[in-house]
């Protein structure tokens, strides 16, 4: 991907959101937290290895990160393709700097979740907007240069879960098998950019609660893996099916979540067509659970990026249209209300004008070994 070309286009939809909130500029946060650090490379190049740092975004001039002065030496900064500025708080600085540039009303990506408090504090007196859903609507669709790096981290995630499937064991920890798992994901570029845990329980079923990978935890006989990785495009995907130790020790009521995933499967396929709205994809891909009388835990899904989150999300009442080459992920986290059975598998999904496509070559299918 040319990256000089590719930002012009990145710049260019993010400035129109901006003018459609009469922004006098928007700071774009990112930090070192797992999923979080992507909005700051979206905007720049850069990766951030630690700490955090904003990109800040005229509505008019050049745009430039701030980062604190620890930071100066973590991370490659010679990939950074905007001015750098280091300084020891890097809130006050962008407060001059607004105040200097006779900024009034400034949007903030990261308000709720990344900036810190400090930064934060330091913006009182100016007019400050939320700006989380708009940023991740003007990056919601994909050029061929991302989806060429979304396509190649869908390939590292299902191999990865080959890697997973072929070193599970029953009587195997979580630990030693995910630890096969994301050596092979290292291996292929993915650096820590990886969210990876385990959903066990007894008695052939797995229980809706996600855990670390330990050393104490033994998979059994029925597991869902949670596999989340960014491969070294930095773009987010997530691919996971069930597995279990032989066919059929899996219980009843996974069985039957089993045929509504595979309702689901198809009903995504027609549904996520451009045009079509959030909220009537997640009614037509939850269907088969609901009308089944299971209840849907984690969201159903959500368009995914270089941020491992993003706005829109499928579900309930949200009206934003999907378009041609969003990207989004699809779990439905589907819950036994009565004795907690769960089924959770992960696909990653690109709108096109014929409707969704998975891009993962996985079949939606429990994963039997032996």
């Amino acid at each position: 991907m040319e990256l000089g070309a590719e930002l012009e286009r990145r710049f260019a939809n993010v400035r129109a959101a901006m003018a459609a909130q009469e922004l006098d500029a928007l700071v774009v946060s990112g930090s070192e937290y797992t999923g979080f650090e992507g909005s700051v490379t979206y905007l720049s190049g850069f990766q951030i290895v630690h700490r955090y740092a904003y990109v800040v975004v005229p509505a008019d001039g050049d745009s430039l990160i701030v980062f604190p002065s620890e930071a100066r030496y973590v991370g490659e900064h010679g990939t950074a393709v905007l001015e750098q500025v280091f300084v020891d708080r890097p809130g006050a600085y962008i407060a001059g700097r607004a105040r200097d540039a006779g900024w009034r009303r400034l949007g903030v990506y990261g308000l709720d979740y990344i900036m810190s408090v400090r930064d934060y504090a330091a913006l009182d007196g100016f007019e400050l907007v939320p700006f989380d859903v708009e940023f991740d609507h003007a990056r919601a669709v994909k050029s061929e240069g991302e989806l060429n790096s979304v396509r190649d981290s869908v390939r590292i995630n299902e191999e990865g879960f080959e890697v997973f499937f072929a070193h599970y064991g029953a009587e195997k920890t979580a630990a030693e098998v995910m630890a096969a798992a994301e050596d092979f994901f290292v291996s292929e570029g993915c650096g820590r950019l990886t969210m990876n845990m385990v959903l066990t329980g007894p008695n052939g079923k797995a229980l809706p609660e996600f855990k670390i990978a330990r050393n104490d935890e033994r998979l059994g006989d029925f597991m869902l893996p949670s596999l989340e990785v960014a491969g070294p495009g930095m773009h987010w995907v997530e691919v996971s099916r069930a597995i279990a130790s032989a066919s059929g020790v899996w219980s009843e009521a996974t069985q039957e979540m089993m045929e509504a995933y595979e309702e689901y499967f198809d009903a995504a396929k027609s549904a996520m067509r451009p045009g079509a709205s959030a909220h009537d994809v997640h009614r037509a891909v939850s269907k088969g659970f609901v009308d089944r009388g299971y209840v849907l835990g984690h969201v159903t899904g959500h368009s995914i990026g270089m941020t491992m989150i993003e706005h829109p999300k499928i579900g309930e009442s949200i009206d934003t249209e999907l378009a041609a080459n969003m990207v989004f992920s699809m779990h439905p986290h589907a819950i036994s209300p009565d004795d907690g059975d769960c089924l959770y598998m992960q696909d990653t999904w690109l709108v096109t004008p014929e409707g969704g496509v998975a891009l993962s070559r996985l079949p939606m299918q429990i994963f039997v070994k032996g």
